[in-house]
């Protein structure tokens, strides 16, 4: 018998984008569009999703996938997931498999939470029985037994995604397929769903395919990993292997990302990403003391004459996991009136944003960019688009060699009182 939960060989999946076609709301808008221009025709592009990725995971084991956003890591899992068709190669699967790709898939928005147990138990293949016997772990699992008999279109992100995952891993699927959504819950409850991803594995024997951004996460959970970027497989073997080259490949960028041409730059007909760039010491730079200033700065295409624009960054260490975010948003001194009262005139712009000295710990940091509009809405962004290295000074070591714990490492103010002589009697020294 064989011991693959999962083969796949030869899959590709391309897409066709059509540019310069209408958009019509109405068969007659589009019939008299066509009337008024006949010799028109749209620019079809061959989107290459995946290119001919290749691999094999055995039953029981927990495989992680990895790569950038664009990278193909949804398509793939909508192709195992049987969602989506490929164009070339095949797939095969030992078992029935459970996915969980975004927030909603699988559930019925008109069901109760109770009904939409039975009903993806159902779809699964198991028998009423089956699924009694695990109702009570799924309902507790979820932390929504008081709302279990209302309709799901009424439950929070958060709900949705308790009961749907409880529901996948509890329902004995031989093959557990969970993507990014897990990122929606809180920290409590990623934290019991990975414990709970690593029971089914190691305890029941059941195949994990999980994806995620949180390489800490990853590496914890999975004993082995794909690197995805672009459509094709990178690299595939041992999880802190891939992992590490999965950061390499991020330097390659380091220090600085620039795009030259609006048109193809990050962003849309409103805002356009121009360049992310790290500045220490004056100069350009991916390699920063831990003593000095970084200051991130992000110019940027403001096409919207009168936009209210703000920036943000977030700050990401070497796992991609963020360690803190900031923005140039209304604060106590400028309130949100005045915040609209100050547009911005069509133009390139520059957003600096300083991060102090001896704030941040010796390691590797990327930075993800985001420009707004209106304070809420995102318009141009780019994630992990330049990465930069702090470094040791010995400023604050002495002879200590060791690393210094933490993700962050300020240097704060201490201050050590003489309150007097004690009134009771030395302690006798221990012999």
């Amino acid at each position: 018998m064989s011991d693959l939960a999962i083969s796949v060989r030869g899959v590709s999946k391309d897409y066709t984008i059509l540019h310069g076609e209408e958009k019509h709301t109405r068969l007659a808008e589009k019939f008299m569009a066509r009337l008024r221009n006949p010799l028109h025709r749209p620019v079809k592009e061959t989107f290459h999703a995946l290119t001919d990725i290749n691999f094999d995971i055995k039953k029981g084991e927990v495989v992680g996938i990895i790569g950038r956003n664009g990278a193909g890591k949804s398509t793939l899992l909508k192709i195992l997931s049987r969602i989506t068709e490929p164009t070339a190669g095949e797939i095969k699967l030992y078992g029935r498999v459970a996915s969980l790709l975004e927030v909603g898939t699988g559930f019925h928005p008109e069901l109760t939470g109770r009904e939409n147990i039975y009903l993806n138990g159902a779809i699964l293949g198991m028998t009423q029985a089956e699924i009694r016997k695990q109702f009570d772990a799924i309902v507790e699992f979820s932390e929504v037994e008081k709302f279990l008999d209302t309709p799901v279109k009424r439950y929070s992100s958060g709900m949705y995604v308790r009961l749907a995952f409880a529901v996948a891993a509890h329902l004995e699927p031989e093959i557990l397929i969970v993507d990014e959504v897990l990122s929606v819950g809180d920290a409590e409850f990623q934290k019991k769903c990975l414990g709970k991803m690593k029971e089914v594995s190691e305890g029941c024997g059941r195949t994990v395919l999980f994806v995620s951004h949180n390489m800490a996460a990853v590496t914890t959970l999975c004993s082995g990993c794909i690197f995805l970027a672009k459509g094709r497989s990178m690299a595939q073997g041992p999880t802190r292997e891939v992992v590490d080259q999965y950061i390499a490949s991020g330097r390659e960028s380091s220090g600085e990302k620039t795009w030259t041409d609006p048109h193809t730059a990050p962003g849309n007909n409103k805002i356009r990403l121009r360049a992310v760039r790290i500045v220490s010491g004056g100069a350009m730079t991916g390699d920063v003391s831990i003593d000095e200033e970084v200051q991130v700065e992000v110019e940027f295409w403001n096409f919207k004459p009168g936009a209210a624009v703000s920036v943000s960054i977030h700050v990401l260490d070497r796992m991609a996991t963020c360690i803190m975010a900031s923005a140039n948003m209304p604060s106590a001194t400028l309130n949100r009136d005045e915040w609209y009262g100050r547009p911005h005139p069509e133009g390139i712009f520059k957003s600096v944003c300083s991060i102090p000295a001896n704030f941040l710990n010796e390691g590797t940091y990327l930075i993800s960019a985001y420009v707004l509009i209106d304070v809420t809405n995102f318009e141009a962004f780019a994630n992990e688009v330049v990465s930069f290295e702090v470094h040791e000074t010995g400023a604050m070591r002495k002879e200590y060699a060791g690393g210094w714990i933490g993700m962050i490492r300020p240097k704060l103010a201490w201050q050590t009182q003489f309150l007097g002589q004690t009134a009771a009697a030395p302690l006798e020294e221990s012999r």
